[in-house]
């Protein structure tokens, strides 16, 4: 029979234990922590220059997206050619109410309807549903406002502009463009693989992490020299004042409305960039990688050895 003062002292060494292997177990990854750290070499990565100029871009690219949201509100829809054909939208972010009197969202992809509410052609708006293309939790600013989200887009668009000319002149000045940017026919001979390794979420380490693979090179040159200089002129091109300056532009794109849906698919390619850049920051580690790109260093993991016959 187990008596009170039994029960207190078994439950006391249980907790002891416990307690012991919760220390044994943090001391272990502490120490194992400490000899990962102690082999690996600290690079430096990114100089201030690319650290500065890739924060502004961030900031104007965040702004320039959600501000042009607010835009693209005041008419959501798209089309291609010189004119607007309303009757044949290619894409069309609209509104209808049913049978019960409630109003629906719609997102019209050509002749393709899809019931979108509460997110694309009609959200809640201070409680209340109401057609809109965007919600308001991802325009600048939140209210309907065109002319504010007019400012914020231009303004920051001539910021992106010279900060991304300032890039590719210290790209080019300093070969960075040419030594980590320009993917080379030897680069492609192993896309193969770098697919492979990251779908396995295998990253690079040893001397092989101090350089981009092929599929880094692939994405930063071509957004940097393909798709920040087409969001860029489409943009011009959607001007009645650049096009009197520039008027090859309209030819270049087959007219106005066909370089705004260009615009539209460069600002949401810019997204897709984002968010599987994202990504693959969190699972590479997203403590170094920020690390690097805040002070320049980066720590890197020495290579595996092959330790078989």
């Amino acid at each position: 029979m187990t008596t009170p003062d039994s029960a207190t002292a078994l439950k006391s060494t249980n907790a002891a234990g416990f307690g012991d292997r919760v220390g044994s177990a943090w001391l272990g990854w502490r120490q194992r922590r400490a000899a990962r750290h102690a082999q690996q070499e600290i690079f430096y990565r990114h100089t201030i220059p690319v650290r500065v100029l890739h924060w502004i871009n961030a900031i104007c690219l965040a702004i320039m997206f959600m501000s042009g949201l607010q835009i693209f509100n005041a008419h959501p829809a798209l089309y291609w050619g010189r004119y607007s054909d309303f009757d044949h939208p290619a894409l069309w972010l609209t509104s209808e109410t049913d049978a019960q009197g409630h109003l629906r969202g719609i997102t019209q992809i050509g002749t393709s309807r899809f019931d979108t509410t509460g997110v694309l052609g009609a959200s809640d708006v201070d409680g209340q549903m109401t057609q809109r293309g965007f919600p308001d939790w991802v325009t600048l600013p939140g209210p309907q406002w065109l002319a504010m989200g007019r400012l914020w887009h231009f303004f920051f668009a001539w910021i992106f502009v010279i900060n991304g000319l300032l890039f590719v002149a210290y790209a080019l000045w300093t070969r960075h463009f040419q030594r980590d940017l320009l993917p080379l026919k030897s680069d492609l001979r192993h896309l193969g693989r770098d697919i492979i390794d990251h779908i396995r979420l295998r990253f690079p380490k040893g001397e092989a992490a101090k350089h981009y693979n092929v599929l880094q090179k692939i994405a930063y040159f071509s957004v940097v020299f393909i798709l920040g200089p087409l969001v860029v002129l489409t943009g011009l091109t959607m001007s009645p004042t650049m096009d009197s300056v520039f008027p090859f532009l309209l030819w270049v794109f087959g007219g106005r409305q066909s370089a705004r849906t260009i615009h539209f698919i460069c600002a949401f390619s810019f997204l897709g960039f984002f968010i599987v850049h994202i990504v693959m920051v969190m699972l590479a580690g997203p403590w170094n990688e920020i690390r690097s790109m805040i002070t320049g260093r980066y720590a890197i993991d020495p290579a595996e050895t092959n330790h078989g016959a």
